[in-house]
């Protein structure tokens, strides 16, 4: 039975010494993972209580913590948007209650946004990209390198083949693009992990928070970036990488390229999701949205996952090149 916000706000007074709160509020959809309540303080500060519903949340409120304790304040002043702190937690039916300030801001879908909410998203991911690996190595978090990377990819793919509910040609440009060693040259990063327009908040169209730190790491930028991909409007995709790259201040000529795969390994994740909790309503829905995928590559053959290399010059465009270099020096 879920808990009321009346309860939650008698266990966030008791968490979290000298609050004096004077109004509740459910929050989120109650149907989840959560019993969650915003809390009002008498002096206007908002609080967030949570308290897991099974063991599966209760392990992902212990990895955010591990990951906002390891986001000192240091830290957190290069980033551009909010990051709730820890305020304070109290024990509950054989759990606990976690009480954290409150981030402001509203969820935007992808397909909402506009090409000033795209680029603060690319500015944001971008700042948090650039953060020395040290955040994360330094509070024990994983640190993957970016062949083990491409190995987890290869597991996800390989599984799900081994279903035998993934399409063939889908196989087929999963295994062409994981063989591709030049696609898997890059430079890890501190990322967030588990990015999705339900955890970014905005307000006038500029990123003020950044939730559910569980699975920060450092890994692969990429993964980061493909849920951007989402946005049917190529223009707002530029948008958020150019902010992107300005942000982070490094390039990476195949970053969209795994972007575009992680994006499509993660209906290859909800189907191994399906297949192993036995669900067959999330596995009739993986698989149709996997052949959708393959119905919508099949007449462009030259839609593949891969290194993209720069174009080739010609004789006279090399010459102007070099001319105005030398004009230069």
């Amino acid at each position: 039975m879920a808990r009321s916000h009346l309860t939650l706000a008698a266990l966030a007074a008791s968490a979290v010494p000298g609050l004096d709160a004077v109004a509740a509020a459910p929050f989120g959809a109650g149907d989840g993972d959560f019993d969650s309540a915003v809390i009002t303080a008498r002096d206007g500060s908002h609080w967030l209580i949570r308290v897991p519903r099974n063991p599966r949340a209760e392990a992902e409120q212990s990895a955010d913590l591990v990951a906002l304790r390891a986001l000192s304040q240091g830290v957190r002043a290069r980033l551009p948007f909010g990051v709730a702190n820890f305020a304070g937690q109290v024990p509950v039916d054989g759990t606990r209650a976690i009480v954290s300030t409150f981030v402001y801001g509203a969820k935007v879908p992808v397909s909402a946004w506009d090409s000033t909410l795209a680029a603060s998203v690319g500015s944001a991911i971008g700042a948090l990209h650039a953060l020395p690996s040290s955040v994360v190595a330094d509070a024990g978090l994983p640190t993957l390198t970016a062949g083990e990377c491409q190995r987890s990819c290869m597991t996800v793919a390989d599984r799900a083949a081994a279903t035998g509910l993934v399409p063939a040609s889908l196989v087929g440009r999963w295994e062409r693009a994981l063989e591709d060693a030049k696609l898997w040259q890059f430079q890890p990063a501190v990322i967030h992990g588990a990015l999705t327009s339900d955890v970014v908040l905005s307000s006038d169209g500029t990123v003020t928070g950044i939730l559910s730190w569980h699975d920060l790491r450092v890994g692969d930028p990429a993964r980061d970036l493909q849920f951007v991909l989402g946005s049917r409007d190529q223009g707002i995709v530029d948008s958020a990488l150019a902010a992107y790259q300005r942000s982070r201040g490094a390039h990476d000529r195949q970053l969209m390229e795994r972007a575009r795969l992680y994006s499509e390994l993660e209906l290859a994740q909800w189907l191994l999701h399906g297949t192993e909790t036995r669900n067959s309503e999330i596995t009739d829905d993986a698989v149709e949205l996997l052949t959708g995928l393959a119905d919508s590559l099949r007449d462009d053959v030259m839609d593949q996952i891969g290194a993209k290399t720069m174009p080739t010059m010609a004789v006279d465009e090399v010459e102007a090149m070099l001319d105005r270099t030398r004009r230069a020096v």
